[in-house]
C-alpha cells in the first residue's frame, strides 16, 4: 500500500481482481466506507525507458461452435492465439491465448454469457512483454441518476425498456449515481423519482400492475469489472454501489469537453 500525493487516496496493489475483492469485502465487514477505482496493471520500464505490461496465457475450453466469438472477443483485447486443438469427440475446443492482463478485466461475465455457462476459462502469469496500447472499453453506456430522491416504480418501468437496472422501487439515489446499464453506447441522464401524474379519472389502464424485470446486483467482483475510468465504486457496510466521480452533470460534459 503507498500514499499518494492526496491524504485521503492511496494506491493498493494486489494480485489480481479477487485479491483486492477479498480485502475490499474484509474492510466493508469491518465497517469501513471507501470508493474504488478502475484497477490498472502495475507497469515497469526496462533499461531503455520501453514500457512493458504484464502478459496472461489463457486457456479456454469452450463448444465449438463458439469458437468464433472467443476468438473476436479476445482478439478485440489484444489477445493473441497461440493454439487452437479440438478436444477428441467431445465436441470442445481448447484454445490458448496470449492477452495482456488488462485485456482480461471485466472479461469473465462477458465470457460466461457468450458461452452460457458452458465454457471453461483460466489464466495465469505468462511473462512481461512491450505495452499493448489503447484498448477498447466498455461497448455500453450508463444510465446516470439526474438529482436525489426516492426511486419510484413507475420511474423504473418506463427506464427497463432503456437498458438493465441497477436498484429497485424504494431505494435511495443521488445526483451522479449510476443506476443501470444503457442499452447502447453513451451515458444518459435520468430521473428515477419521477411520479405518476395523479387524475381525477380511473381507468383499469392506468391502474394495471407495474412489472419490473429482476435489477442486475452489483458485487464487488462485478463493479471491478464494470466501471471505466471516470467511475467510481462506493462501498459501505450496508450498500455496494457505483458512481461518476464528477456527480454534478454540468462539470462532467465540460470535464468530457476539456479532454476531447
Amino acid at each position: 500500500m503507498e500514499e499518494t500525493d492526496q491524504p485521503d487516496t492511496f494506491t493498493v496493489s494486489g494480485r489480481g481482481e479477487l485479491h483486492l475483492a477479498i480485502l475490499m469485502e474484509t474492510m466493508r465487514r469491518e465497517g469501513y466506507e471507501f470508493q474504488v477505482s478502475r484497477p490498472r496493471v502495475v507497469t515497469r520500464a526496462t533499461e531503455s525507458g520501453q514500457l512493458q505490461e504484464p502478459y496472461e496465457e489463457a486457456v479456454v475450453e469452450v463448444p465449438s461452435e463458439m469458437v468464433g466469438t472467443v476468438i473476436e472477443k479476445l482478439g478485440s483485447r489484444k489477445g493473441e492465439m497461440i493454439e487452437m486443438r479440438p478436444m477428441g469427440d467431445s465436441g470442445t475446443t481448447r484454445l490458448r491465448f496470449s492477452v495482456p492482463a488488462r485485456g482480461l478485466f471485466g472479461y469473465r461475465s462477458e465470457f460466461l454469457t457468450d458461452t452460457r455457462g458452458e465454457g471453461i476459462l483460466h489464466h495465469n502469469f505468462h511473462s512481461w512483454n512491450d505495452w499493448a496500447g489503447q484498448l477498447t472499453g466498455r461497448s455500453r453506456g450508463v444510465l446516470v441518476a439526474d438529482r436525489q430522491g426516492k426511486a419510484v416504480g413507475f420511474a423504473l418501468f418506463g427506464l427497463q425498456e432503456r437498458g438493465t437496472l441497477f436498484i429497485r422501487p424504494g431505494e435511495e439515489a443521488y445526483a451522479g449515481m449510476i443506476v443501470g446499464e444503457n442499452a447502447r453506447p453513451g451515458d444518459m441522464d435520468v430521473n428515477v423519482s419521477k411520479e405518476k401524474k395523479l387524475t381525477n379519472m380511473r381507468t383499469t389502464a392506468s391502474d394495471e400492475n407495474i412489472k419490473l424485470e429482476p435489477r442486475r446486483l452489483i458485487t464487488l467482483e462485478l463493479g471491478l469489472e464494470f466501471i471505466e475510468d471516470d467511475e467510481l465504486i462506493e462501498v459501505t457496510p450496508e450498500a455496494i454501489r457505483v458512481r461518476k466521480r464528477i456527480l454534478d452533470a454540468n462539470q462532467r460534459k465540460k470535464a468530457a469537453k476539456q479532454n476531447h
